[in-house]
């Protein structure tokens, strides 16, 4: 017996009995006993707030990082999409355009202005009507 402990005695219906029976090994405990003092562990800082560090970063961490990785995934194919129609669309119009240097470094310069200025809030109606006006 582990120096400190104390032994209790407790009862437990026969299917909670099964169930820490076929449960504790797979949670990495050496004895039942050890299985259940973290699941009341775990129970008691899940009612006191004060403890939720106890219990709390393993779960969430565990979810967040899961949807996060979720969330990565889609957002990084959404990305490739965009940057093949992108560079589809970039083809199309250089196919079609007769433009110096000295003027894409022009144009170039004001869309990285216009993009920091709005926080990468773009319309292309304000970006037609100014072409028009030039």
């Amino acid at each position: 017996m582990v120096k400190g402990k104390q032994k209790t005695t407790v009862f437990f219906t026969p299917s909670v009995r099964r169930k820490i029976e076929d449960t504790y090994r797979s949670d990495n405990c050496k004895s039942q006993s050890e299985f259940i003092e973290k699941a009341v562990e775990f129970y008691l800082g899940y009612l006191n707030t004060k403890n939720a560090g106890a219990f709390l970063p393993e779960v969430l961490s565990t979810i967040l990082i899961g949807t996060m990785d979720d969330f990565a995934q889609r957002i990084g194919r959404y990305l490739y999409k965009v940057a093949v129609e992108q560079n589809l669309c970039n083809h199309i119009l250089t196919a079609d355009t007769d433009m110096d240097q000295r003027t894409y470094e022009l144009m170039r310069g004001r869309s990285v202005r216009e993009v920091n200025s709005t926080n990468g809030r773009i319309s292309f109606k304000e970006v037609l009507d100014f072409q028009k006006s030039v």
